[in-house]
């Protein structure tokens, strides 16, 4: 559920004759299985009732929870390396992609010791994690890129945290994203809210995602537009945020209607009149590696505004595929608002440049492609 892009990629390269495997944890003494065609390989790592460090949460915030959690680790990426480490010995695997290098960098190096190839992904948070938390890690991230055949970012701003772990041009770094999939033509077509104008925000609610902000910002637009504000997920921020929107005079006109099915989520894309993500960087120094929801967003011809940080500005090209406000600025925010809500030209504008962006920049067969050369080149 949390990363379907991943998912969807590995389903892809199987499809274009790549003999995909899948190396993870168990849960709860959950078996080796396969889906949809894909052998997944689950080691266990502690005893059945108390092996749920990953899958329920995020595993630094299930690290959190009390002592044994803190321990977990120890064992997880202990079996986790004996595991990588028997399975490339076994299926003679060419290549292992290493996913969230910090502390996975530990299974490239037993893959590397075992025969294969190593390609290391980053996404973004375990940079800004070592770097707030952990900075005595930093030299490990640094020994993981440094044995890795291929180093890729998800955005132009994480490659460019990659790079200052590294000696300028000694570890070359390409960018891959990923996306979500992209139809011919706008899903549900392009249509817009005439008599009260709905805003969207989608996604986990916590800090780095900035919806304080947006709450705030939305109750400067309804003094002058009768507006709604939907907000679809959930997560620790959701009382102290709804506590916010009644404390800002929003009810009645900001919704929250926590996780919805994907057919509510398509309607409430196809309804909207802007998407936005009005992400931050958080107490922990974590922001947006990518922003997976405003390619969504982008895939209906709808609008969006965004913050400009992270690798945000990779999809959000301000004044052309969207609208780049700075983070935590309520004021520029309900501006961006209330131009997109009152100017129609300017919102199917936007809707169509987002659009053209998504296709041309985040196909599904531009992706695969840049894979399909990556792992070639190493065999």
């Amino acid at each position: 559920m949390i990363t379907p892009w991943l998912v969807e990629t590995l389903k892809l390269l199987k499809k274009k004759g790549i003999d995909v495997r899948v190396l993870t944890s168990s849960y709860k003494g959950l078996k080796s299985q396969v889906i949809q065609s894909i052998p997944i390989e689950r080691f266990r790592y502690f005893l059945k009732p108390w092996e749920n460090l990953t899958h329920e949460e995020h595993a630094p915030d299930r690290m959190k929870k009390g002592i044994l959690y803190k321990i977990l680790p120890f064992f997880y990426v202990l079996a986790g390396c004996r595991a990588v480490y028997r399975a490339v010995k076994r299926e003679s695997i060419d290549i292992v992609h290493i996913h969230w290098p910090f502390p996975h960098a530990l299974f490239g190096y037993m893959a590397k010791r075992a025969g294969a190839k190593v390609v290391m992904t980053f996404y973004g948070v375990e940079l800004r994690w070592v770097k707030t938390k952990m900075p005595l890690f930093r030299s490990f991230l640094r020994w993981g890129i440094g044995f890795s055949e291929r180093v890729t970012a998800i955005s132009t701003y994480t490659a460019r945290e990659v790079r200052e772990l590294v000696p300028k041009g000694k570890v070359p770094i390409e960018v891959i994203p990923y996306t979500i999939s992209i139809a011919s033509t706008p899903k549900h077509g392009s249509s817009f809210r005439e008599k009260r104008p709905m805003v969207l925000y989608a996604g986990r609610l916590v800090e780095r995602k900035g919806v304080e902000y947006l709450l705030r910002a939305f109750a400067e637009v309804v003094k002058e537009i009768p507006a709604e504000l939907v907000i679809v997920g959930e997560g620790p921020e959701k009382e102290r945020l709804m506590g916010l929107s009644s404390k800002s005079g929003l009810d009645g006109k900001a919704v929250f209607k926590g996780w919805v099915s994907q057919e509510i989520l398509a309607d409430l894309y196809s309804e909207c009149n802007v998407f936005v993500l009005p992400a931050i960087i958080d107490s922990k120094g974590d922001t947006e590696g990518l922003g997976v929801v405003l390619l969504e967003a982008m895939s209906y011809k709808k609008p969006v505004i965004a913050s400009d940080l992270g690798g945000i500005t990779d999809i959000v090209k301000d004044r052309e595929t969207g609208l780049l406000v700075k983070e935590k600025d309520v004021p520029g925010l309900a501006s961006a608002l209330q131009q997109v809500l009152q100017q129609p030209a300017l919102a199917q504008r936007l809707g169509e440049g987002g659009y053209q962006h998504l296709y041309r920049q985040f196909s599904w067969e531009r992706i695969i492609g840049a894979w399909e050369a990556l792992y070639s080149s190493l065999t």
